[in-house]
């Protein structure tokens, strides 16, 4: 029969339909934010699957309209970290302290726990000691194994919650990190104009 299928034909194949494992739904799509910086805009991705609680707290900054006048006030660099034997690469921002305040602090998302790495264009939560950060992030440039669950540079060796990653704008990013700089505060702090989601 042309153009058709035979009925014992259109059986089977109703049959292996039913019997065969379903085809998974399209992967969840993750939030976008956007940085405006005096020095260009930053989009990035919140990875609110494998670190649920840090891309939560993130996003209701965001959400507040909190990052806005806050500023990337800090830069780490080959030239201004002498004294550390583990050296890294980023930016670090934070809010308008005048302007707002910080929500109570959160439990830290380690990376062995949530699969993400410190790679280059991460984003992750600054802190002091483990379950301490608030609103303060960073930006990883060139990968950062030494901030990762383990890692070195912060001395417990629990390492920080990374929880997003930039998708353009990596050159503001360099940008900023490359600005001047009296040892790792940018003289002046960069401006952010504002993070909104996209």
């Amino acid at each position: 029969m042309p153009n058709h299928c035979r009925p014992a034909t259109l059986l089977l194949l109703l049959g292996l339909a039913v019997l065969a494992p379903a085809v998974p739904a399209r992967a969840q799509e993750l939030p976008r934010v956007v940085i405006k910086t005096e020095l260009g805009d930053i989009e990035a991705e919140v990875d609110t699957i494998h670190a649920p609680i840090t891309a939560a707290n993130f996003l209701r900054y965001v959400d507040l309209g909190f990052y806005r006048f806050g500023r990337f006030h800090r830069t780490v660099r080959a030239d201004n970290q002498p004294a550390d034997k583990v050296k890294i690469g980023v930016i670090q921002a934070g809010l308008d302290s005048l302007r707002v305040k910080d929500f109570p602090a959160i439990k830290l998302e380690r990376t062995k726990l949530t699969g993400l790495r410190h790679k280059d264009g991460t984003l992750s939560m600054a802190r002091d000691g483990p379950d301490t950060a608030t609103s303060d992030f960073f930006i990883c440039i060139g990968d950062q194994p030494a901030l990762d669950f383990g890692g070195k540079r912060n001395p417990d060796g629990q390492g920080f919650a990374a929880f997003g990653r930039v998708v353009l704008g990596m050159d503001v990013v360099q940008k900023i990190q490359s600005a001047p700089a009296q040892g790792q505060a940018l003289q002046p702090p960069v401006a952010i104009l504002s993070v909104a989601r996209k």
